[in-house]
């Protein structure tokens, strides 16, 4: 199985930026925490971040055909980027959303994401054990046919 995990803008920042929403890790320590989780579990995961729309889409385009699933934190996107969502609805790759943070627990403008209706489903709100377990979904999914 291979996993394509995206990380949208300012996730580069983990661990520097508002430590007290997103805790102390590292965006360095949650790629290899992902890495080695995914070796442990036989998994093929390919990180990617990026503080631009157009690479992440372009990303989402390439992914079709060559990824089993895709885990992604649009971060700000989340809210308002219909051409992120229409890229991965496009795809037709069955995908996580993962928040850090609970989106529903924050601002306003935080609460709603555009992009979970074309997901398999979201974790929000258990830091980097979202990442954890969206890998983990997708092996039961595997096994229980869900896509």
């Amino acid at each position: 199985m291979k996993i394509l995990c995206i990380f949208g803008p300012n996730l580069n920042l983990l661990g520097e930026r508002e430590k007290d929403i997103y805790g102390t890790l590292t965006f360095g320590e949650i790629q290899e925490l992902l890495r080695e989780e995914a070796r442990k579990r036989g998994i093929l995961v390919e990180i990617f971040q990026s503080n631009h729309e157009g690479d992440i889409i372009d990303t989402i385009h390439e992914a079709k055909g060559r990824y089993d699933g895709i885990v992604i934190n649009p971060g700000a996107y989340t809210h308002y980027s219909i051409a992120i969502r229409d890229a991965l609805k496009a795809v037709g790759i069955p995908t996580i959303e993962v928040h850090m943070s609970n989106i529903y627990a924050r601002e306003e403008f935080r609460r709603s994401s555009i992009i979970a209706p074309v997901c398999w489903g979201q974790i929000s709100g258990l830091g980097h054990l979202g990442y954890l377990l969206a890998l983990e979904a997708f092996i039961l999914g595997r096994k229980e046919n869900e896509f």
